[in-house]
């Protein structure tokens, strides 16, 4: 949720009226930063709020409870207020009013408790990733040698999750594979390679004959370079070929075509 200064800083004017991001949204420039540093602290351990995840966990579900029933009240208040023939200037006002009074959801979320990265504890617990590598925004991805080792880590990764409020879509995620597509690799027991479908798409781009086109061609190979054998040395005719600038450039690439692009 955000907070207090949070909903200032990004609040949206327009002709429908003054507006306020209760969550997180997307599009926020600090965003990605944030959501990526509480997925590393609550799968890897870093901090937790005193007390532990699961105390939090249930002042945190104990707050909604009183904030539903809050709300509820005005609701039932201003359903009130329209059948006694109250005006739509004065149900607004009484809304107006009762968002501006914290509810104890926001109260607990403007704490100094919700702010565990300045007034937490260290968190021992944690979490082993896949080949030893970290998850990437909301990526996740857990091996194990055997079936009940992946279950164990599920077991935990759920509970994990449970504790620190996150939901997991279910019909985006897959459980018990023999390799699965992550982060347009392919992640099996032998190893990591470059996803086939997505090197299929790379070989069939036509080679580049401008300067931006030739940006476009370096950027889509630097991704899976590593798998290119010697990209240092082609990677290096391909980079200084797109610095020149000349009427010469045409001519060059197409002299160049045939030997760069037998090693894309």
């Amino acid at each position: 949720m955000m907070t207090l200064r949070a909903r200032k800083i990004s609040v949206v004017v327009c002709a429908l009226g003054h507006f306020e991001w209760l969550r997180m949204p997307f599009g926020l420039k600090n965003a990605p930063m944030i959501y990526q540093r509480m997925i590393d602290n609550a799968l890897w351990g870093f901090v937790q709020p005193k007390g532990g995840w699961k105390q939090y966990a249930g002042r945190m579900h104990e707050a909604e409870l009183q904030s539903l029933a809050k709300r509820r009240e005005t609701d039932e208040a201003s359903l009130e207020a329209a059948t006694n023939g109250a005006t739509i200037r004065t149900k607004f006002t009484a809304h107006h009013e009762a968002s501006r009074a914290m509810d104890p959801l926001q109260e607990l979320v403007n704490s100094p408790d919700a702010d565990m990265f300045s007034t937490g504890e260290p968190d021992e617990s944690s979490l082993v990733p896949v080949l030893e590598r970290r998850s990437f925004v909301d990526d996740i991805c857990f091996g194990g040698e055997t079936f009940d080792s992946c279950l164990v880590t599920i077991d935990r990764l759920l509970a994990r999750f449970e504790e620190c409020r996150i939901s997991v879509s279910f019909t985006k995620s897959l459980f018990i594979k023999t390799k699965v597509d992550f982060l347009s690799y392919e992640v099996s027991r032998v190893g990591i390679r470059a996803d086939p479908q997505n090197v299929q798409a790379i070989a069939a781009l036509p080679f580049p004959t401008s300067k931006k086109g030739m940006q476009s061609f370096l950027g889509a190979l630097n991704y899976y370079g590593r798998f290119i054998q010697d990209f240092a040395v082609y990677g290096a005719a391909l980079y200084q070929l797109k610095t020149e600038i000349s009427t010469g450039v045409a001519f060059q690439l197409r002299r160049h075509r045939s030997r760069c692009s037998r090693q894309r």
